[in-house]
């Protein structure tokens, strides 16, 4: 059943999604070739903790670790490792915060150092996947109409849309009703109505859309082993525009310091 918010809980779960834009800028000023994910995820579970917040992520269904660190042909919930980051890497990193009792959830793709043409398109097309799914959470608009605009650019890219994994609900829990799935058909799907809070998180491949699990039962990868991006925003349907809760202009900040990542 969907959980409609009010105004007051709306800006709850924007606090925490702002802090989770926060904490991927903390990160974000790390990032660079021979640093480990590990090191990040430590990094961010402090910086939560430390401002009145807990991880989402960390012990939710007996996930381990604080953030999700997906590097090239992993799509969403790769572990953080000791192995250190390649120039040349493709990471997507996705984090969630609980505080005050609502979550907030974003992730963004980082390129590091030189990226190969492709890759700089895919990360750009997903991005603006993302941005053009948001234009369509409208009240009135159905889920189909931000699941057919995922795929439509996607796939016009000459990429592919993964249909295993998809966004969702976001609330009290870190993941309600309704599944907002990446491909659909305009028109189809949940009615979405004022006081909806959803997640949308195009997962997008360079190759095919075929994925599978690894055998820690949690890091899905590209059967390919192509690379795959992946950027999400916590987001409240509007009336006239949706209203993002979570943002990227922290780590866009922070980005302009680090010379070793490659912004799209």
């Amino acid at each position: 059943m969907i959980v409609y918010k009010s105004a007051e809980e709306i800006e709850l779960i924007r606090q925490s999604s702002l802090l989770v834009g926060k904490t991927h800028a903390q990160i974000a000023r790390f990032i660079r070739p021979g640093v480990t994910g590990i090191e990040l995820d430590r990094m961010a579970e402090t910086y939560i903790r430390d401002h009145g917040a807990t991880p989402s992520f960390k012990n939710y269904n007996g996930y381990p670790f604080t953030l999700c660190i997906s590097v090239n042909e992993m799509v969403v919930h790769g572990f953080p490792s000791n192995k250190p980051f390649s120039e040349g890497d493709l990471i997507s990193i996705d984090c969630g915060v609980f505080m005050n009792g609502f979550h907030g959830d974003s992730a963004f793709t980082y390129g590091l150092g030189t990226m190969l043409p492709d890759t700089l398109k895919l990360m750009k097309t997903t991005h603006e996947c993302l941005l053009k799914a948001i234009e369509k959470a409208l009240v009135g608009n159905r889920v189909g109409d931000i699941s057919y605009a995922v795929q439509q650019h996607a796939e016009s890219n000459g990429f592919s849309v993964v249909r295993e994994l998809v966004g969702h609900g976001v609330g009290k829990k870190l993941h309600e009703p309704p599944e907002v799935p990446n491909y659909g058909k305009r028109g189809t799907g949940t009615l979405l109505k004022e006081g909806m809070v959803i997640a949308i998180e195009p997962m997008i491949n360079q190759g095919k859309r075929e994925v599978k699990t690894l055998a820690d039962g949690w890091t899905v990868v590209t059967r390919d082993g192509k690379p795959s991006s992946h950027y999400e925003h916590t987001i409240a349907v509007g009336k006239e525009k949706a209203d993002v809760l979570s943002t990227f202009e922290y780590i866009e900040e922070a980005i302009k310091g680090n010379s070793n990542i490659t912004l799209r």
